[in-house]
């Protein structure tokens, strides 16, 4: 880990000062409002000019592309998988299984969880750990369905991306514990703690930041990437699926995966406006008028975090892609669709050690876009924090959320964007080629699951209910 000793800055006219001077410096290789198709001339990284970061919930990798052709999945002899966990309860070592059900119960999948699940890296805990939680006296045992996987035909849209783009078979969760974690690294590249709310450089390192609440938000004083989009006057929005929870819409957005408006510059930069209910994504893709970048969160029914459907959250995420392929959006655009951690589910891939926080474990990863090379299986390791560098390398010139050039000094002890360790996205691009023409899926597809048909949820609209704030 490389440490950087900076002078500290305690007062935010300070900071604002050395902002304006290190990021006069700093100038984009090619700037973007977010424009409706690659303008002519523009080469490389820059023919995408909507990078689109749809995070869903709670799977693991093994869990939902464990036996897709060709990828670092489980292993198999002869057609059966070759290793098995143990189960302390039974005495028995339990191997992968296919698991049609639309419905998983997952298991728990904090930091301590994260810790137990990996044993050392013997990558074994997955049940032992569930059964310290799920299996109480007078309750079923289920923590050996943490061993279940999908197979194409109870997740045939999922799989049928995989195909026709990009699948990243090495992509972990940027920090080794639960969603709340994950969401702050999504956009930030870290995850900490802030005794001082209004001093980025009190802020340490923790993968179990205390839960956010109505009565006890925890502002969060480090820096995201939007402080430097808006500094370089690039457009982006943060999209709630049915608005953000609260007590006149509780079926929005939860809280603890609706980060971006505890971060103090949104604030300070007056972007507050930018966390926008899902319906106004819907809108810009209609009209062609995406901003450059763009972050979209599920709520609870849509997010295929256990116990929400699969075939729900398959279908949400087929919506949300099929409007940006019918957009003129579509020839300059760039989706990356991943699961914000493991959720408790097998997963057979030791995760690299990338600092204290992780990184986590191993989660699927996909890139849909017209540059996306066809069926490409992509083994680099990489986290989230690769689709924040993607964007600054397309937008900032390679500026990196980094405390010692980007003008607001915090604590963070590295710079997760420059790590040796972390792979490129563009290798899954090939710019040379001719935008792929959109493939427009069904969202509700036959499927082998053991719902007899698909359920209600499934053909739930993207629409925001009546009087619920986007914020």
């Amino acid at each position: 880990m490389q440490v950087r000793f900076r002078l500290r800055f305690l007062m935010y006219p300070a900071l604002a000062l050395c902002a304006i001077v290190a990021l006069s410096a700093v100038q984009p290789a090619q700037r973007s409002q977010g424009v409706t198709a690659a303008a002519p001339g523009l080469q490389g990284i820059h023919k995408i000019q909507h990078v689109i970061i749809i995070m869903q919930e709670n799977r693991s990798f093994d869990s939902y592309f464990g036996v897709y052709p060709g990828a670092d999945g489980i292993p198999m002899k002869g057609g059966v998988p070759a290793v098995c966990v143990p189960d302390p309860m039974t005495g028995k070592c339990v191997a992968p299984f296919v698991d049609h059900k639309d419905q998983n119960p997952g298991a728990p999948h904090k930091a301590t969880d994260s810790l137990a699940d990996v044993d050392g890296g013997k990558m074994d805990g997955f049940i032992a750990d569930a059964e310290q939680s799920r299996c109480t006296v007078g309750h079923k045992c289920v923590a050996d369905q943490v061993m279940g996987y999908h197979v194409r035909s109870d997740i045939p849209n999922y799989w049928a991306y995989a195909k026709h783009f990009v699948l990243d078979d090495h992509m972990f969760e940027s920090v080794a514990s639960w969603s709340f974690t994950s969401h702050l690294a999504l956009v930030s590249a870290w995850a900490a703690k802030c005794p001082d709310t209004h001093n980025p450089m009190s802020c340490k390192s923790d993968s179990m930041p205390r839960d956010r609440t109505d009565n006890d938000p925890e502002p969060f004083a480090w820096t995201d990437l939007t402080y430097l989009l808006h500094a370089h006057h690039i457009s982006w929005g943060y999209y709630l699926d049915h608005g953000a929870q609260s007590t006149t819409n509780p079926n929005g957005v939860p809280k603890l995966w609706d980060v971006m408006p505890g971060f103090t510059d949104v604030h300070s930069d007056s972007q507050t406006g930018s966390v926008q209910p899902l319906t106004d994504f819907m809108d810009q893709a209609r009209a062609g008028t995406l901003p450059a970048v763009s972050w979209i969160v599920p709520d609870q029914e849509d997010s295929e975090h256990p116990s929400a459907l699969v075939s729900t959250g398959q279908a949400y995420v087929t919506r949300i892609i099929n409007a940006v392929m019918k957009s003129s959006d579509w020839d300059s655009s760039a989706i990356f669709l991943a699961w914000d951690d493991w959720g408790g589910f097998y997963d057979g891939v030791l995760p690299p050690v990338a600092d204290s926080l992780g990184y986590g474990i191993r989660v699927p990863g996909l890139v849909i876009s017209p540059y996306a090379r066809p069926g490409y299986i992509d083994p680099q390791t990489l986290s989230f924090d690769a689709y924040l560098k993607f964007a600054e390398d397309d937008f900032l010139g390679g500026q990196r959320i980094d405390p010692a050039t980007d003008g607001r000094p915090d604590s963070r002890p590295d710079v997760r964007e420059s790590l040796s360790m972390l792979g490129s996205l563009q290798r899954d691009f090939n710019f040379n080629q001719a935008p792929r023409p959109p493939m427009i899926l069904n969202p509700c597809p036959p499927n082998t699951t053991l719902t007899p048909k698909p359920p209600p949820t499934c053909n739930k609209q993207v629409r925001l209910p009546k009087h619920a704030p986007a914020s």
